[in-house]
């Protein structure tokens, strides 16, 4: 295959690939074996043999080949040429009207710190396995930054650890003040709250703490905390934007088919996982362990090839009730948006997994929402022992700190329920944490007084789980933080 073919090839080509290139040495086939990242017709980056060695393979197809051959090319050299840590550039070529390749030596081994992340985000907050990775992270761009470069596109995955060394690498994003010379301080606020912003909410009380790891390596300018913060905030206000847009369109987190007669959003890891489910979703609906049934939705928990999952499907009552729903989203989709909301700031929920809609030249009709099983106690279930009116037992500590956890993210994300009832509260023994479901009134709000109204609401729901005179109720009304105003003191 050429590369003028290889624009063809579509998102999943099929493995081995083979491919024809050729440098200075003459003709020099690269097969690739394993594909890491694909945008189908722009860019196709794997584990290749080449000339008898394993490498990764960076292939620039389409329109923008030649601009984004450049850039990578010159981000890679402006890494090597600074010293900094970076894998070898082995080849690269360019074939005008066809595409680019840059081969890099591969990295046996290597893990990327995103993964080791991943590995000991549940962990406590900033514990040793947290500073760990964190205080690596830092000292690689403190490097970069002391270089005078930066990578725009800054996350995790792009710092690789194999053994006791740190690999910079994807050099698309890196881009050159005055190389040599340490980056400005702006500069340098502007790529460490790119980072930050990533991270979990509740390092932001000590991220003060976690720049000393930058720091230690240059200490060119001081950070004012209040700028970076600030930073750290605008990035993340972007980066929900923008993961929400991506959830509502076809791309490399999502396969999406949207027109007239139906919508269907999956992510993409799990179509194939998924795709015997959305084949027959009623039938396998019906057979499932029912809920909830009749009325205005359905609940079940269908088994896929014994992996527990949650289908809720919305139902059409009658004719009076498709005229109020079919000109506006439906629920379904609107606890899909939700969902990733929550799921982006850290706020546990199941992980929601596909959105469907029944639909007739764009009119709503049934809709369906699927998600991970969330297979704990609710927090009725989970609290019984401790709900009698005289009853001396608390609930665990932890299970409490979970809480206080939760409502105080709420109030920072100034997000409202709806229906704050405690079968819609689960306990998730992986995350130690309280995972809420039943989306479909959750909103975030834009203003300060209508967020009031609403928590006040919700904090009320919640508490009229368990009667007013019990002790469980009073404990938790006096630890459940109040909008001033809204709650008596």
């Amino acid at each position: 295959m050429t590369l003028a073919e290889l624009v063809r090839a579509g998102r999943t080509p099929e493995l081995p690939l083979h491919v024809e290139l050729a440098d200075a040495a003459g003709p020099a086939p690269l097969t690739l074996l394993k594909l890491l990242r694909v945008l189908p017709g722009q860019r196709y980056v794997g584990l290749a043999q080449w000339r008898g060695r394993r490498v990764l393979a960076k292939l620039l197809v389409g329109a923008k080949a030649a601009r984004h051959f450049r850039r990578e090319l010159d981000g890679a050299r402006l890494l090597a040429e600074q010293g900094l840590t970076t894998p070898a550039l082995l080849a690269d070529g360019l074939r005008e009207g066809e595409g680019g390749w840059l081969l890099f030596d591969y990295l046996e081994g290597a893990e990327s710190l995103g993964d080791a992340w991943r590995a000991v985000e549940h962990e406590p907050v900033l514990g040793t396995g947290q500073q760990q990775v964190l205080g690596e992270a830092l000292a690689a761009v403190a490097r970069l930054h002391a270089k005078g470069l930066w990578q725009a596109d800054l996350h995790l995955d792009n710092l690789l650890r194999q053994g006791d060394r740190l690999w910079l690498i994807d050099g698309g994003g890196v881009q050159a003040q005055v190389p040599g010379q340490s980056l400005s301080r702006e500069r340098a606020l502007e790529n460490l709250g790119v980072l930050f912003a990533q991270l979990p909410v509740e390092l932001e009380p000590h991220i003060e703490e976690l720049l000393v790891h930058y720091l230690l390596v240059n200490g060119e300018h001081a950070l004012p905390l209040e700028a970076l913060l600030e930073q750290v905030a605008k990035v993340r206000r972007w980066r929900l934007r923008d993961y929400l847009r991506k959830a509502a369109r076809d791309c490399s987190l999502f396969a999406a088919e949207i027109g007239a007669f139906g919508l269907c959003v999956v992510r993409r890891e799990q179509q194939d996982a998924l795709q015997p489910l959305l084949d027959d979703l009623d039938r396998r609906t019906e057979l499932g362990h029912v809920y909830k049934t009749g009325g205005a939705a359905t609940v079940a928990r269908v088994e896929l090839a014994g992996r527990p999952l949650v289908v809720k499907r919305y139902n059409v009552k009658g004719a009076l009730h498709w005229l109020k729903r079919f000109w506006r989203p439906s629920r379904a989709w609107h606890s899909w948006v939700e969902g990733h909301r929550l799921e982006l700031l850290g706020i546990a929920t199941p992980r929601p997994l596909a959105v469907l809609e029944r639909r007739w030249c764009w009119l709503r009709g049934r809709a369906y929402l699927i998600t991970e099983y969330c297979g704990g106690q609710d927090i009725i279930a989970r609290f019984q022992p401790y709900s009698a009116k005289d009853g001396q037992s608390l609930p665990p500590e932890s299970e409490l700190l979970a809480l206080d956890r939760l409502f105080a993210a709420l109030l920072r994300e100034r997000i409202s329920h709806g229906d704050f009832k405690g079968h819609n509260l689960f306990w998730d023994e992986r995350r130690g944490a309280w995972s809420l479901i039943d989306l479909d009134a959750m909103r975030q709000h834009r203003g300060m007084r209508s967020f009031a109204r609403a928590y006040a609401r919700d904090r009320a729901r919640f508490l009229r789980n368990w009667p007013a005179d019990s002790a469980l109720h009073q404990l938790l009304d006096k630890r459940l933080p109040q909008v001033p105003g809204t709650c008596p003191e």
